[in-house]
C-alpha cells in the first residue's frame, strides 16, 4: 500500500458503515450515485415499499442506505457541508411527507378526516425546530418537532360506518401517535429519527398537538424569553402543500410576531445569559468525574452551540427591525451580519470557518457508530481517522479572518486535530464572551457592573453609596432626580441597572473621557426612558456604546434633544465605522429596497411597518451626520449637503413605495416629481428644516387629463401622510407646499404644462416676483428625471425673462421689509440671519442677481447655493471687485455661526461686534446690489 493510500481515510472505518454494508448490501445499489435528493429518497422508500417492507422499515433502510452515502462523500469525496446537513434535512422532510400521509390516511378511514365549520378538511402541519428548521441537521440528530392543527372541528366518518365522531384534537393526537411509530420507534431496522417533542406549548406536561389558537394563546401568556430563541429556526417541514398553498401563513405570522420585537430588543440578553450557563452547567455535571466528556465539541466552551447563540442574539434583538438580516441557516446568517454591518467581516468569516470546522468533527464522531453524540473521542485509532478524514483548511487571503483562525496542516495528527480544536474553540469563546459577557471572561468584572475603578459593589440608584462615588455636581443632580415618584416606582433590576449606569458615567466623568457636562446632561436625558427598558439594556450590555453616548453629550446640547426624539438611534453608536465616510445615498437606497423585499419576503409588508422603516433609517443617517458634524469630522456646507441629499433620497423611495399601494393608480409608474424649494432646494437643509415642497405630473401622453389629475390628487392625498404622519417610529418630515401655484388656495398638485403657464405669465393667473425668488433655488429633487428636466426648463424660462431692474429691485426690498418686521431683533444685538447685514440679506441680493442678470450670464442660473453664485456674479462684473467674494466669505461664517448656535442651543443673536467683518461685507453687498443701504425702502 502506498503511503499516500495508507494516510487517506475511507468510510469503512465508521463501525456503523461497516454494519450497514453487512445488512444491506443487496440493497445499497438502489440508491442512484451521487448526493440524494427529495426525489430519490421518496422513490426509494416508495421501492422498498412496495418491494413488500412495511412502511416503517423501509424508511428505515432508506435512512441506512442514505446514511452510508453520504459518509463516503463526506469522508472520501470531501463534499462541502452544506451538502451533507442539506441531504440529512431532505432526508427528514421527505420521510416525514411520507409518514404523515400514511397516518392521516390510517386514521381518516377509522373516523373520516376532520372538517372545520366552512367544510374544509383541517391541515395539520409538522413544524421542524432547530436544526432541522434551519436546514442544518446533522448525521446522526434528533429532530425537534411541534405538530400544530390549523382549527377546531369534528372528524367526518364514512356513510355506513360505526365509528363515532371525534375533535380534531383527539384526530391530531391519534396522527402524532403513528408519526412517532413510523418515524421514531426503534425496531430490528433501527429508527428514522429520533423524535423530540420538548419544545411543543408546555414541554414534556403539555398536549402533543396544539390548535393554532391555542399556541397564539401560549404565546400571549406564558411564551419565555428562551423559547424565542427556539422559535427563531421554526419552519413548516410537512406536509409540502401547506407551504405551496399558503395554508401555513398565519402561523409564520403568528411566529414572527413572538420571535421579532419591533424595537432594538436589548433586553434578551439576559435572558440567553441564564439559557447558556443552564446549558454549561448541565455540561459541567455530566462531565464530573469523567474528564473526557469534557471535550464536546457543541455544548463546551467555544463550541457549536456558542457560534449559534451568537447568531441568534443578533437576530431577535435586531431582527424586529431590520428583517433583511433574518435567516435560520447559521452561514447564511453570518454573512447577512456582516453585510448589514452588524459584525465585522473578518469575524463573521472566522466564525464561518470555526463553524463548518466544528461541524466536520461533529460528523466524523457520529459516523463512527451512529450515536447521538458530540464528544470527542479518546481512541488515538479514531482520533487519527477524524484528522485524515478532514478537508484541508483551504489558504485564505490576508485581511479576510485568516490572521483570526490559522491554517491546519493536511493531514494531521491526532495531537494537531486536538491543538486545532482548542484554537478554534478559543476564537469561538472570545467572540462570545465579548458579546455576552462586555468582552470579559465570563466571572470577571466589568465597567458599571462592580468592576469599574472605585466602584465596588454595584449600587441601585437611589443607594447613598452611590452618591459618593460620583462627583459633586452629578450626585447634586441626581439626588433630586432620584427622589422623583416614577424613579422609586421603578422594579429592584431597573434601579441596580440605572446605578450601573451613573457609577460608569460618574467614572468616565472623572476620567475626563467626556465632558463634565455629559454627566448631568446623561441624567436628563435618562428621565423620558425610564419605562423603555430596552434602550437601558443596550446601554448596560454594551459599555462602549455608552461611552460613546456620553462623549457625544458632552459636545453639544442638540444632540440630547435629538435623542430624546429617537432614543432607538443610539444603537448606531456600536457601529465603529460611525465616524468615518459620509452620506451615500445609493447604499442607503439599497438598504432601504433590501429591507422593503425582506418585509414583503416575511409576508409583513403592512404600510405601517414600511412608514416606521422609513423614519427609523432616516433617524439613524441624520443621527450619524450629526454625530460626525459635533465630532468636527465634516463642515457646515458637508452637513448640509448630505442632510439634502438623505432627503431626495428618502422622498424618491417614499414615491416609489407608496404609488404601487394606491388604489387607483392608473399606469406602473407615476409622471410626478417632488420639487423642492427654499433650503432644500438649495442644497443648504439643516437638521430641524422644514421641507418646502411643490407636486407636479405631467398628463401630455395621458388619454384622459382629468383622470389624471384625480389620480395624481390621491396619490398627494397619500403622499403627504408617508411624509409626516407621527408613528411609533417618530415622524419624517415636516413640509410646507404654500410655494405651489396660488398658494394655499391652489391645488395640491399641478401638472407641468399649468405650472409652466402660471410661472411664465401666460394669462390672467400669474405668478408674483416672490414666487420667482423662491423659484432661484428650487430644483426636482425626486420623480422621473425626464420630467425634471420639463421643470428646468420652467426654471429657466422664468429666471431669463426680462424684467424692469428698478421695479424687481423695490418689491424685493418691499418683501425684505415684511419678513424683516416679522422676525424682531433685541436692541443692541445682530440676528445672523434677520439683521441687517444677516443672512437674509445675502439671499435677497443673490435672488435678484439672478433675476435680473440670469438672461446674459446664463451661468447664474445655475442652482448651485449662494456662494458659488455670489462668487459667478462678481466674475461676470455684476459686483465690484472684491465685494462678491467677501460677501460669500461672509455668508459661509454666518451659516457656521448660526450652525454651531443651534446645535448647543445657543441664542443666534449676538452683540454686534462678534462678526462685524462679516456684516458689514453683506451690507456692502446689499448697497452695491440695491443701490441703497441695507433697512431702507
Amino acid at each position: 500500500m502506498s503511503s499516500e493510500a495508507a494516510q487517506r481515510a475511507l468510510a469503512d472505518h465508521s463501525r456503523c458503515v461497516q454494519r450497514i454494508r453487512r445488512r444491506y448490501g443487496d440493497e445499497l445499489a438502489q440508491l442512484p450515485p451521487g448526493l440524494p435528493d427529495a426525489a430519490v429518497i421518496t422513490d426509494l422508500a416508495l421501492r422498498l415499499h412496495q418491494a413488500g417492507r412495511p412502511l416503517a422499515s423501509a424508511l428505515r433502510v432508506t435512512r441506512q442506505l442514505v446514511f452510508e452515502r453520504l459518509v463516503v462523500l463526506d469522508v472520501e469525496q470531501a463534499a462541502p457541508l452544506a451538502d451533507i446537513v442539506g441531504a440529512i434535512t431532505v432526508l427528514a422532510e421527505a420521510t416525514l411527507e411520507l409518514a404523515l400521509a400514511a397516518a392521516r390516511a390510517e386514521e381518516d378511514a377509522r373516523s373520516g378526516p376532520p372538517i372545520d365549520e366552512q367544510g374544509r378538511v383541517i391541515d395539520f402541519w409538522i413544524i421542524g425546530m432547530g436544526k432541522l428548521g434551519a436546514r442544518e441537521l446533522n448525521v446522526s440528530s434528533d429532530i425537534d418537532l411541534i405538530y400544530v392543527y390549523e382549527e377546531d372541528g369534528l372528524t367526518r366518518p364514512a356513510p355506513g360506518s360505526t365509528q363515532p365522531q371525534r375533535t380534531a384534537h383527539e384526530y391530531f393526537a391519534a396522527v402524532a401517535k403513528r408519526l412517532y411509530a413510523l418515524i421514531g420507534d426503534v425496531t430490528e431496522d433501527g429508527f428514522v429519527f429520533r423524535v423530540d417533542l420538548a419544545l411543543r406549548p408546555n414541554g414534556n406536561s403539555g398536549p402533543p398537538v396544539v390548535s393554532l389558537a391555542m399556541l397564539e394563546e401560549y404565546f400571549v401568556v406564558q411564551g419565555r424569553e428562551w423559547e424565542r430563541f427556539a422559535w427563531l429556526k421554526s419552519r413548516v417541514v410537512a406536509p409540502r402543500s401547506a407551504v405551496t398553498s399558503g395554508r401555513a401563513l398565519p402561523l409564520r405570522s403568528l411566529v414572527s410576531a413572538f420571535v421579532y420585537r419591533r424595537y432594538l430588543d436589548y433586553g434578551v440578553f439576559e435572558g440567553l445569559r441564564q439559557l447558556h450557563r443552564k446549558i454549561r452547567d448541565e455540561a459541567t455535571r455530566r462531565a464530573a468525574g469523567r474528564p473526557e466528556r469534557a471535550n464536546d465539541v457543541k455544548l463546551s466552551r467555544g463550541g457549536i452551540r456558542e457560534i449559534e447563540f451568537i447568531v441568534q442574539l443578533m437576530l431577535v434583538v435586531r431582527g424586529g427591525q431590520f428583517p433583511e438580516i433574518r435567516s435560520r441557516g447559521t452561514l447564511k446568517c453570518l454573512d447577512k451580519l456582516a453585510a448589514r454591518g452588524l459584525m465585522k467581516p473578518e469575524t463573521a468569516v472566522a466564525l464561518a470557518r470555526a463553524y463548518t470546522f466544528l461541524r466536520q468533527v461533529e460528523h466524523r464522531i457520529q459516523y463512527l457508530d451512529d450515536q447521538q453524540t458530540h464528544l470527542v473521542p479518546t481512541s488515538e485509532d479514531d482520533l487519527c481517522w477524524i484528522s485524515r478524514s478532514l478537508p484541508p483548511e483551504p489558504a485564505q487571503p490576508a485581511g479576510d479572518g485568516a490572521d483570526l483562525l490559522p491554517r491546519v496542516a493536511h493531514p494531521p495528527p491526532s495531537c494537531q486535530l486536538l491543538d486545532r480544536l482548542l484554537e478554534v474553540r478559543e476564537l469561538v469563546a472570545t467572540e462570545f464572551d465579548a458579546l455576552l459577557h462586555d468582552g470579559r471572561a465570563p466571572g470577571a468584572p466589568a465597567p458599571g457592573r462592580g468592576g469599574c475603578r472605585n466602584c465596588g459593589t454595584p449600587h441601585p440608584v437611589d443607594a447613598d453609596a452611590l452618591l459618593e462615588r460620583l462627583p459633586a455636581a452629578m450626585a447634586e443632580r441626581l439626588q433630586v432626580w432620584r427622589a422623583q415618584p416614577r424613579v422609586q416606582a421603578l422594579r429592584d433590576e431597573s434601579k441596580l441597572r440605572l446605578g450601573r449606569l451613573m457609577a460608569r458615567a460618574g467614572q468616565a466623568v472623572a476620567d475626563g473621557l467626556c465632558a463634565p457636562e455629559a454627566g448631568l446632561r446623561f441624567i436628563d436625558w435618562l428621565e423620558p426612558l425610564l419605562r423603555r427598558e430596552s434602550y437601558l439594556a443596550l446601554l448596560v450590555e454594551r459599555p462602549e456604546v455608552h461611552q460613546r453616548l456620553l462623549r457625544l453629550l458632552g459636545l453639544a446640547r442638540w444632540p440630547m434633544r435629538y435623542l430624546l426624539r429617537h432614543p432607538g438611534v443610539i444603537d448606531e453608536l456600536a457601529d465603529p465605522r460611525l465616524l468615518h465616510g459620509r452620506f451615500d445615498a445609493a447604499d442607503y437606497v439599497a438598504s432601504l429596497d433590501e429591507r422593503h423585499a425582506a418585509w414583503v419576503r416575511a409576508g409583513e409588508d403592512d404600510e405601517g411597518a414600511l412608514l416606521d422603516t422609513l423614519r427609523r433609517a432616516h433617524h439613524a443617517e441624520i443621527f450619524r451626520t450629526l454625530v460626525r458634524d459635533v465630532e468636527g469630522l465634516i463642515s457646515v456646507e458637508q452637513v448640509a449637503d448630505d442632510l439634502s441629499a438623505l432627503a431626495d433620497a428618502t422622498l424618491a423611495t417614499v414615491l416609489r413605495w407608496a404609488w404601487p399601494r394606491l388604489r387607483q393608480h392608473h399606469r406602473a409608474e407615476p409622471q410626478f416629481a417632488v420639487i423642492a424649494y427654499g433650503k432644500l432646494g438649495g442644497k443648504e437643509l439643516g437638521y430641524g428644516s422644514d421641507l418646502d415642497v411643490v407636486f407636479l405630473y405631467d398628463d401630455a401622453d395621458e388619454a384622459d387629463p382629468d383622470l389624471a389629475q384625480e389620480v395624481y390628487s390621491h396619490f398627494v392625498r397619500k403622499l403627504v401622510p408617508w411624509l409626516t404622519l407621527r408613528t411609533p417610529a417618530g415622524e419624517l418630515f415636516e413640509i410646507d407646499t404654500a410655494l405651489r401655484p396660488n398658494g394655499n388656495s391652489g391645488l395640491l398638485v399641478t401638472s407641468i404644462a399649468a405650472f409652466e403657464k402660471y410661472q411664465v405669465g401666460r394669462g390672467s393667473n400669474t405668478a408674483w416676483t416672490w414666487e420667482h425668488q423662491a423659484i432661484t433655488r428650487a430644483r426636482a429633487c425626486a420623480g422621473p428625471a425626464a420630467l425634471g428636466l420639463r421643470f428646468e426648463d420652467v426654471r429657466r424660462q422664468v429666471l431669463t425673462s426680462p424684467r424692469d431692474l428698478d421695479a424687481l429691485r423695490q418689491e424685493v426690498m418691499d418683501m425684505r421689509e415684511r419678513v424683516r418686521a416679522a422676525h424682531a431683533v433685541r436692541d443692541g444685538l445682530f440676528d445672523v440671519k434677520h439683521s441687517p447685514g444677516g443672512m437674509m440679506d445675502a439671499e435677497f441680493a443673490v435672488q435678484v442677481l439672478v433675476l435680473a442678470h440670469a438672461a446674459r450670464c446664463p451661468e447664474l442660473a445655475d442652482d448651485v447655493g449662494n456662494i458659488a453664485l455670489l462668487q459667478r456674479a462678481e466674475a461676470a462684473g455684476l459686483l465690484p471687485a472684491g465685494v462678491g467674494e467677501a460677501a460669500a466669505r461672509a455668508y459661509r461664517e454666518l451659516r457656521r455661526a448660526q450652525h454651531r448656535a443651534r446645535l448647543d442651543e445657543q441664542p443666534t443673536q449676538v452683540p454686534p461686534d462678534a462678526l462685524a467683518a462679516e456684516r458689514a461685507a453683506v451690507l456692502a453687498l446689499w448697497l452695491a446690489v440695491f443701490g441703497v443701504p441695507a433697512g431702507r425702502v
